[in-house]
């Protein structure tokens, strides 16, 4: 049986030097051409395939109302209903702030499709706080939170909601049940064509909310199921600087019926067991498989590479430190650290990231935002078997 090995690696090109920044089993890279970067690699230097990204490597976050701060980035389906706006492998944006910048304001999502101009996919009514909790399924449903306040702070904080979008961009409703909708913060979504599974946590009360929905064929009416509680007990504050720090990033792994949650405010990262088929009982908090902090710095996104490792963003909303500035990290389900890069040489720059497989899983597509620069990022690099 032959065994393929992926690994996300990504270079800084000066000059004539390469910095290579991979995982030691890596037989795959991602070359980044843009922005000088700080690297690190651990064990023996990997073989590396050069790599220059297709079309644009880098493009603006900020829509026509001047939004900023981009914090949800997510791949919609390659077998997503095409008769909308959204198309296979668009890449979607949240933005959290305003043109102002301030926090829990933005209400914009921008559309960064594989071919053609960055637009705006959805625009909301003002002061909405679109979130990193984003996601869309194969019917063209979107799902994104919001978390609002008044004057982008944490002491005017205003009701939060989880809003659903059709594919051609029309608002469908909202959830705002208190019991199940505090902050959405973080989503994972485990997609099965007519029904879906919608995993979201939740920053103001430190608990991940699951929600078993159907969908119509034209993915025009949304049905809930079922929602509970599938986790809980996550440490969470609210913060002058971050707003808001509690459970973040979300991944479900279907295989093993996973899910793995980021929680900034306790700085590590969590596998919650049965989240798909668990019942009525919540299994708190899950088990810790990886707090390190030399390498966490306030975790907030996070996604699960082909090989089965998990990258998290870092957002330095805690224990943040001026030589790990805005860390992408790699490290295994078990807790070993495989590699870390910097997406900005200031901290708070690390927000959302997203990975999909190309040409029938012939190449790996990333892409990550850089908040401080109001930026996405995309690296394309083919599969070596």
């Amino acid at each position: 049986m032959k065994t393929t090995i992926y690994n996300l690696c990504a270079a800084a090109r000066k000059l004539t030097e390469t910095a290579a920044f991979c995982g030691i089993l890596a037989t795959a890279a991602i070359m980044l051409t843009s922005s000088p970067a700080r690297a690190q690699f651990t064990g023996t230097t990997p073989q590396t395939q050069p790599f220059f990204p297709l079309a644009m490597p880098t493009v603006s976050t900020v829509p026509g109302n001047g939004d900023v701060n981009p914090y949800g980035v997510f791949f919609t389906p390659r077998n997503i209903l095409t008769d909308g706006i959204l198309q296979p492998g668009d890449i979607l944006v949240s933005n959290f702030n305003n043109n102002q910048n301030l926090q829990g304001t933005g209400t914009t999502i921008i559309r960064v499709p594989e071919h053609g101009p960055v637009s705006t996919f959805y625009q909301g009514q003002k002061g909405l706080g679109l979130t990193a909790a984003l996601g869309v399924v194969s019917r063209g449903v979107m799902f994104v939170g919001n978390l609002p306040t008044i004057d982008g702070t944490s002491n005017t904080i205003q009701t939060t909601s989880l809003l659903v979008i059709d594919r051609k961009g029309k608002l469908l409703g909202n959830l705002t049940d208190k019991n199940l909708v505090a902050g959405p913060w973080g989503m994972a979504i485990n997609d099965q064509g007519g029904t879906a599974q919608v995993f979201f946590s939740n920053v103001l009360n430190g608990t991940v909310t699951r929600l078993d929905l159907a969908f119509s064929g034209d993915g025009e009416t949304v049905s809930v199921r079922r929602a509970l509680t599938v986790a809980q007990g996550y440490n969470h504050r609210t913060d002058p600087a971050a707003l808001v720090l509690g459970p973040s990033g979300l991944f479900y792994d279907a295989r093993h019926d996973i899910l793995y949650v980021a929680s900034s405010a306790d700085n590590a990262i969590y596998a919650v067991p049965d989240a798909g088929s668990r019942g009525d009982a919540s299994a708190g908090t899950g088990t810790i498989i990886y707090q390190d902090l030399n390498h966490l710095h306030g975790p907030l996104d996070l996604v699960m590479a082909p090989n089965g490792h998990l990258l998290v963003a870092n957002s330095d909303g805690s224990n943040a430190n001026p030589n790990d500035p805005s860390e992408l990290v790699e490290f295994t389900v078990t807790g070993q650290f495989i590699a870390q890069y910097s997406v900005d040489p200031n901290n708070g720059g690390a927000f959302g990231i997203g990975i999909t497989t190309i040409g029938n899983g012939a190449a790996i597509r990333f892409a990550a935002v850089d908040d401080n620069m109001n930026t996405l990022t995309m690296w394309t690099t083919p599969v070596v078997n």
